[in-house]
């Protein structure tokens, strides 16, 4: 064991030490800008900085943290700053020590969470995540930090990368986990995974921050209390803020907290500090209160095994009862921009008995707002007796309106969704909408997948599964084929269950999408858009993301609009169904505009088709 192991480690053995309080909390109070960097201010404002940990050290901190929490590439890259990943973690550092010198004050390097591009459905892989912590983590060791504190991760596969990255230091390491109410994390995990995986990975130190304040984290220092025995570190927000004045004000009082500290003392832990909200003032209350404590005595308890909840397998009748026996044909009707839907209630009746198994209802296409689609594939389903599968996109909801909306479509009899990211806000009509993106194609399918099991996003229960019949979305239109049969993959592994692809003109594309997705054992339904016009040829080609016409299909459309333009078009579908109906399962129709009587002619073309193949 190195000298520095020794000094954190063994003290935490033998006496319990005050941590510091919040930094954007404090810098904020001092006038910087929510919309700054905070960790930027490193190196133009390191006066700003170096005060604020004088402050924490006054206050009675015998452990402060480096202003580093969000010096990660991701975060930096998304304001300019990417280059100075190292720069600005070996100034923190600098900062820290600088403050700390002459005193017996340890430094905890700050390490923080990456981030996601919002919109971009690509995710870092474990190695890559671990890439990009080591650089910061090498950094902060470079800078002379005493230990390095992992702190505020909601997801514990991220904390692992985080935690092999720190180990490669040679320095003792924290690892700290937010936990909501009911004692999980933002992905579910349970205090008793995270505990076992932190002790398999070596996190020396292991702990609880942010979270939903004092009270719920007391509870989960009790749980970890009992499973394991290394030293537990303790930094609670101040409860939930509240805007008032321009300003967030947290209403904790430093009385409070330290009372709430000295119980979680009691129940073993050994490292208090504070989170979002705290200040220098509830800091001083922290060490004034547990001066001079000794690390309580913990009682080990057997670990017990939890089931993980079942998915509910799909028990009603399903548009997809048929697979394999015959052609699944489904049909997608956009929502009327009113609300007056009687329209496509006709139309769906006149698809039911021309043949169609299920209607498509998307959500907002082209991020133009219609009736939504969960309310009226209600009344479909109710009043024409026909399956409705519900778009359902990341870009309207954020994960907690997600998940009510998702409850309330199984209350409504809704069995089929085809979960999808969505076009951006910005392609739409409505300037000044905001696309959300808490939840993109892969989590909104692991959503609705964990939903199936009777579980949410946190993993708390919701009762009996929903039962959805989870689709995917598949673009063929692409220069990768294999990148695009991974991402769908992906999805299979997620929960999806079914997909459907962007409109195809080509029967080429459909073959090498087949062949590329042949392992993926789910219904594949191509997607077909009978073409009107010339001019929605050119359309579609050259704005819509995700279609592509050929140059043969666009030269036999041009100079053809009106009647003749919808000849020629469903000419090219028919065409494109004899190509290939000996080698699908079905097919998923978009006529365009509303024009329904082209899906009914194409369906007839199928059956056709069909009949003559058995």
């Amino acid at each position: 064991m190195n000298e520095k192991q020794y000094t954190i480690v063994d003290r935490l053995s033998r006496e319990v030490l005050t941590g510091d309080g919040a930094i954007g909390t404090m810098l904020y109070a001092k006038g910087v800008s929510l919309d700054s960097n905070f960790e930027h201010l490193n190196l133009i404002l390191p006066a700003l900085v170096k005060e604020l940990a004088c402050q924490y050290v006054a206050a009675g901190a015998q452990v402060i943290e480096t202003n580093t929490f969000g010096a990660n590439f991701t975060r930096l890259s998304a304001i300019g700053l990417g280059h100075k990943v190292a720069e600005i973690n070996l100034a923190g550092a600098g900062i820290a020590r600088a403050t700390a010198a002459g005193q017996d004050i340890l430094v905890a390097g700050s390490v923080g969470p990456l981030i996601q591009i919002k919109g971009d459905e690509k995710e870092l892989t474990p190695p890559e995540m671990e890439a990009v912590f080591r650089v910061q983590c090498n950094a902060l060791a470079e800078g002379g930090v005493d230990l390095l504190l992992l702190e505020t991760f909601s997801s514990l596969e991220q904390l692992q990368a985080a935690l092999r990255a720190a180990r490669g230091c040679g320095l003792p390491v924290g690892a700290s986990l937010a936990f909501l109410e009911g004692g999980r994390s933002a992905d579910g995990t349970s205090v008793e995974r995270f505990c076992e995986a932190m002790e398999s990975a070596g996190a020396d130190i292991i702990g609880a921050n942010c979270g939903a304040g004092p009270l719920e984290l007391l509870k989960v220092i009790k749980r970890l209390a009992t499973l394991t025995d290394k030293p537990i570190s303790a930094y609670a927000n101040s409860g939930f803020p509240e805007y008032r004045d321009g300003r967030y004000i947290y209403r904790a009082t430093p009385e409070y907290f330290a009372g709430m500290a000295a119980e979680m003392v009691a129940a073993g832990a050994n490292l208090l500090g504070g989170c979002c909200g705290t200040t220098p003032e509830h800091i001083a209350s922290i060490a004034h209160r547990i001066a001079g404590c000794k690390p309580a005595v913990r009682t080990r308890t057997p670990r017990i095994t939890v089931s993980e909840p079942v998915e509910v397998l799909h028990k009603e009748a399903s548009f997809l009862d048929s697979w394999g026996s015959r052609k699944v044909i489904t049909v997608e009707l956009d929502p009327p921009k009113g609300i007056d839907c009687s329209r496509i209630i006709a139309g769906s009746r006149r698809l039911k008995k021309a043949g169609a198994d299920a209607i498509n209802l998307a959500e907002n296409p082209l991020a133009r707002p219609r009736m939504g689609n969960i309310a009226l594939g209600s009344i479909i389903q109710r009043e024409v007796g026909i399956e409705v599968i519900v778009h359902v996109t990341g870009r309207d909801r954020n994960l907690i309106g997600m998940q009510s909306d998702l409850m309330g479509a199984r209350l409504l009899g809704i069995h089929s969704i085809l979960a999808v990211t969505g076009d951006p806000a910005t392609m739409g009509d409505h300037a000044g909408a905001k696309s959300v993106f808490d939840l993109h194609s892969f989590t909104l399918i692991k959503l609705l997948s964990d939903m199936n099991r009777g579980v949410n996003a946190i993993g708390n229960p919701i009762g009996e599964g929903t039962g959805f019949t989870i689709g995917a979305a598949f673009n063929p239109n692409t220069r990768n084929m294999a990148l695009q049969a991974e991402r769908l993959r992906k999805k299979i592994a997620n929960g999806a269950r079914f997909t459907q692809t962007q409109p195809i003109y080509d029967p080429a594309i459909l073959f090498e999408a087949l062949e590329a997705t042949g392992d993926c054992g789910i219904p594949f339904l191509p997607g077909i858009m009978p073409l009107v016009s010339e001019r929605n040829a050119e359309y579609l080609n050259n704005e819509v993301p995700g279609i592509t016409v050929p140059d043969d299909v666009r030269a036999r459309m041009k100079g053809l609009d009106k009647e003749a333009g919808a000849r020629e078009g469903l000419a090219i579908a028919k065409e494109f169904i004899d190509a290939t109906i000996a080698v699908v399962g079905g097919y998923y129709l978009i006529p365009p505009f509303g024009k329904y009587e082209l899906a009914e002619e194409l369906i007839k073309h199928i059956q056709k088709r069909e009949r003559e193949q058995q």
